[in-house]
């Protein structure tokens, strides 16, 4: 009890502060984790069922593809992305590959359905059954998944064809607290395999475990496009570009759909993987009247040799998956921009007409007008910024 006409010490601003950090930090972590938990759940249980059923089809090629075919199309349209055919072929390689592990009733089934026990792909008839897998004397082993790895380790993980091997890394990556990009280091670099002919293994697993920890922040993770995919959030787009790229890629969009020569506006932050990584195309559209695809991508900064690389996937991408007969080859336009430069550079119009070459460039706007564009808008936001409040 304070005594009379003494003033109480009042707690410090950066003590109070700190306190609030940390409970949001835990929370939001807490958050991530259930996000990841449920979501690697729901893609085994997802390749149990596949499985399952393709298994009925006794082991039919037809039948299978066409069970994925289906119910792609029919999931697609009632939760949106992130259910394609490649995709649910990887739920089934998921569930194979982790067979082994014991569902502990997080996600209920309907009433009247079997409850889920772990289960092994079937072979001459013979009937699902628990697999008989013993781990070395001493060392202990998740029955579930565990909550500190994402979907993305376990498409890694999956990868690795050796039980031992994938074991190995799932028990360190957890031990270490490693990010997906660190797992699939360790596992291109044969880590299992090295710490298997060391000398010194208990050393190398030390290190292995002491790596520095990435330093994204924990509430990044709800950013990564699974994730988005799996919670159905709207405007993907957004979460991935900063206000000056959006504020350009706005303003360009208008341009060329103002500029009256036959584009038609296809898609913004267009998501693509490629070779296991997630790409975004800034703005797709398409010429009506001459029948090609323009992809846009801006980069705020100097033009690199990757950059250009990029582009050129992007351009091969399009024209083997999305060019139909009658379509003339998709081309690639990528702007980057400086504080006063705007340095735009056209696809290599390789194995071209150039008489279509040219009327490419008849349609497309000049790298003047580009540029005039690009610094118009950069100039509008930074008088913005500039003007004080009232």
């Amino acid at each position: 009890m304070n005594k009379p006409g003494k003033k109480t010490k009042a707690a410090k601003p950066e003590a109070l502060f700190g306190r609030i950090v940390a409970i949001l930090d835990q929370a939001r972590g807490n958050v991530v984790r259930a996000v990841n938990t449920n979501m690697v759940l729901a893609y085994w249980l997802i390749g149990r069922e596949i499985v399952e059923e393709v298994q009925r089809g006794k082991g039919r090629a037809k039948y299978g593809e066409q069970v994925l075919s289906d119910l792609s199309a029919r999931l697609t349209e009632r939760y949106g992305d992130g259910f394609s055919v490649p995709n649910l072929q990887n739920f089934r390689k998921f569930f194979l590959a982790f067979n082994d592990r014991y569902f502990t009733g997080q996600i209920q089934y309907p009433v009247g359905t079997k409850s889920c026990e772990p289960l092994v792909q079937h072979s001459a008839g013979r009937e699902l059954a628990p697999p008989k897998k013993s781990y070395p004397v001493g060392t202990e082993f998740l029955q579930g998944f565990s909550p500190q790895l994402t979907w993305s380790h376990y498409r890694a993980l999956m990868r690795v064809e050796k039980v031992e091997a994938r074991d190995f890394y799932e028990r360190e990556a957890i031990a270490g607290g490693w990010d997906k990009r660190t797992l699939e280091r360790q596992i291109q670099s044969f880590y299992y395999e090295r710490m298997l002919k060391s000398r010194k293994p208990g050393k190398m697993l030390a290190e292995g475990r002491n790596l520095p920890a990435p330093a994204t922040p924990v509430i990044d993770e709800l950013k990564n496009p699974y994730v988005l995919e799996f919670l159905g959030l709207p405007d993907v787009a957004a979460l991935h570009e900063s206000d000056l790229e959006r504020a350009i890629i706005t303003h360009l969009q208008r341009f060329l759909l103002e500029l009256g020569n036959g584009f038609a506006f296809v898609a913004r932050q267009k998501h693509i993987r490629i070779e296991e990584q997630d790409r975004y195309i800034d703005l797709v559209f398409y010429h009506c009247r001459l029948k090609f695809y323009l992809l846009i991508d801006l980069k705020v900064g100097a033009l690199t040799h990757a950059d250009v690389g990029q582009m050129d996937g992007y351009v091969r991408m399009y024209d083997g998956l999305m060019v139909t007969p009658g379509d003339n080859p998709t081309i690639g336009l990528i702007l980057c921009t400086e504080k006063n430069e705007t340095v735009v550079r056209y696809s290599v119009l390789n194995d071209r007409k150039q008489i279509f070459a040219s009327q490419y460039m008849l349609c497309l706007p000049t790298e003047e007008q580009l540029r005039r564009e690009i610094e118009k808008e950069r100039r509008l936001l930074e008088a913005t910024q500039e003007e004080p409040c009232p």
